[in-house]
């Protein structure tokens, strides 16, 4: 009997992001992946929403290395976090050179470098990682140079897509490699595939991404004599590049706004990747001078994102940009689930100064980094897996993936649902969930310490109701009240602040006294100040703020 190979998934299965596994066979692992995901307004005050990493600290030595598939947060946002949360991890990471351009920042603004061996690699490119031959083939998708990987494991091929797209024009060239995936269905045959669901639920075939660059140009001259301010994502190096060609034709100056735009803007470049001259390529702190005619803004902010470039310029609160008429901002970009709200806000601010606004609902200005149900399909046809998981992907995505696997002729027993935590175990036998761990969101603001959702859930209350505070001191000895209560409130009283506060203090004197009477410690008057205080709030408000009773005793 052949070995069996054992996938743990940590995250990116039943939401987008967090994406990372671990793949598993005689004792040695390899991670694919370690992204993040970013917080919504439910969930103030976070910053990162990362994996749980408990699987990975409790085997750090069993761990030969880290695949990075592409550049974009959902897979490559945690590998820091990782790395700072097992002090005694040393890691090598595989990834493209674009990739782990942005990796080594990453690691550098954590002083982590040190701590990891960056492996370039390119396409076609074949290397033995721990107990896994890794084969590593070209694919499509909205940021450059990601990477299809085939493990060559006990248990036959196990192909991961990465994020990917079946795109016949790519701005660069670089289709995804259906021939090679074809060569080895064939021999030695594809054992189980791993595939992104992202568009499972779409019908049809994504657009190219060159057909953008013929929509932009088109918008460049309807607004010849505005300056253009274009809002896209600061990976997306391929729509960058035909903002610049659709910018250069009019012989304007491309203009990088925003931290991550600059970064990736200039490591492209680098590369090869981006095709601007010099002569008009220019920083925003050097433009200043420049005609609106012969500008253009390539600007971060394009999900409406707090403190981002576009926020900024829609408050009028930019230290760069001042919106007036003669601006036309073009949103390249679909807003991601869950931001519509914050990119509508952000629009209407721009309007507002008097920019025209132009986004993905009035022109084909974006098109999808992921494959829909025809190119999905294609790669199932291609690939004639033995075996499928889908994987990246809300919980429908994953649901209807799945089902396009079973209409495609694969049997229920050939198909696994699997979900954050879920160990799957590929033997002779098939595939079977084997085992959980923990597939929990770890939730961090930027402090070393993971936080909590009760936390979270008390800054929520926070953000809808404020809170009232109690302050009072106590003789314990004399079993009497020798200051306050006083009573203070932030975001609860709408009127009659003055009048609520002092009723409030009033109901806490009364329970106070009442519990210094029975001989009640500090504890009890603490309990019974914030009772009386919430129950008199709720009466008087229907409102349910956060109570903060803050009492000494003297003596103690």
């Amino acid at each position: 009997m052949a070995q069996p190979v054992q996938i743990t998934f940590l995250g990116g299965l039943g939401d987008i992001g967090r994406n990372c596994a671990v793949l598993e066979t005689g004792g040695r692992m390899v991670i694919l992946d370690c992204g993040q995901m970013f917080a919504d307004e439910t969930q103030p005050g976070v910053e990162s929403i990362l994996p749980d990493f408990s699987f990975i600290a409790e085997n750090a030595d069993r761990i030969d290395g880290c695949i990075v598939t592409h550049a974009h947060e959902d897979h490559i946002g945690g590998l820091a976090w990782m790395l700072d949360d097992i002090p005694g991890l040393q890691l090598d990471f595989y990834g493209s050179p674009f990739t782990l351009g942005l990796v080594r920042h990453k690691l550098a603004e954590r002083n982590l470098v040190g701590r990891a061996t960056l492996h370039q690699i390119a396409d076609g490119d074949v290397r033995q990682i721990g107990p896994f031959e890794c084969e590593f083939l070209p694919v499509t998708h909205s940021t450059p140079s990601g990477l299809i990987t085939a493990f060559r494991t006990p248990q036959g091929i196990i192909l991961h897509s990465s994020d990917f797209k079946l795109d016949h024009t790519p701005v660069d060239g670089r289709v995804t490699d259906l021939a090679r995936i074809g060569a080895l269905a064939s021999d030695p045959g594809i054992r189980l595939l791993l595939a992104d669901s992202t568009n499972a639920t779409s019908p049809g075939q994504s657009s190219s991404e060159s057909e953008v660059g013929g929509v932009l140009r088109q918008l460049f001259h309807e607004h010849r004599d505005n300056r253009i301010i274009v809002g896209a994502f600061a990976s997306h190096i391929h729509r960058v590049q035909q903002i610049a060609d659709a910018a250069l034709e009019q012989d304007r100056t491309i203009v990088t706004l925003g931290r991550s735009m600059k970064r990736n803007v200039a490591l492209a470049r680098d590369l090869g990747l981006l095709r601007i001259p010099d002569t008009h390529i220019l920083d925003i702190a050097d433009a200043e001078d420049l005609a609106p005619e012969r500008t253009c803004i390539v600007s971060t902010g394009s999900q409406g994102e707090f403190r981002s470039a576009l926020t900024l310029m829609a408050q009028d609160d930019s230290r760069w940009v001042s919106i007036n008429h003669r601006d036309t901002v073009i949103f390249s970009s679909h807003p991601i689930p869950g931001n519509e709200a914050a990119v509508a806000r952000v629009r209407s601010g721009l309007a507002r100064q008097g920019a025209t606004i132009v986004h993905s609902g009035q022109v084909d200005v974006h098109t999808t980094g992921h494959g829909k149900e025809g190119e999905l399909m294609t790669l199932h046809a291609v690939a004639s897996p033995d075996l499928f998981i889908p994987v990246h992907g809300e919980y429908e995505h994953l649901v209807g993936h799945a089902a396009l696997a079973k209409r495609l002729g694969m049997s229920d027993d050939r198909v696994v649902l699997a979900l954050d935590g879920d160990q799957i175990r590929i033997s002779d036998d098939g595939m079977a969930k084997s085992g959980a761990v923990s597939g929990a969101y770890v939730f961090r603001d930027g402090s070393a310490e993971p936080i909590d959702n009760a936390l979270i859930e008390e800054r929520r209350l926070l953000g809808r109701a404020g809170f009232v505070s109690v302050i009072a001191e106590v003789d314990l000895r004399g079993r009497e009240i020798v200051f306050g209560p006083v009573v203070e409130s932030r975001g609860w009283a709408a009127q009659d602040r003055d009048a609520l506060q002092a009723k409030a203090e009033d109901a806490a004197r009364t329970a106070m006294v009442r519990v210094l009477g029975e001989g009640g410690d500090l504890r009890d008057l603490e309990r019974a100040a914030r009772r009386s205080v919430g129950s008199f709030v709720s009466a008087e408000t229907s409102r349910r703020p956060v109570i903060v009773p803050v009492i000494r005793a003297e003596p103690v």
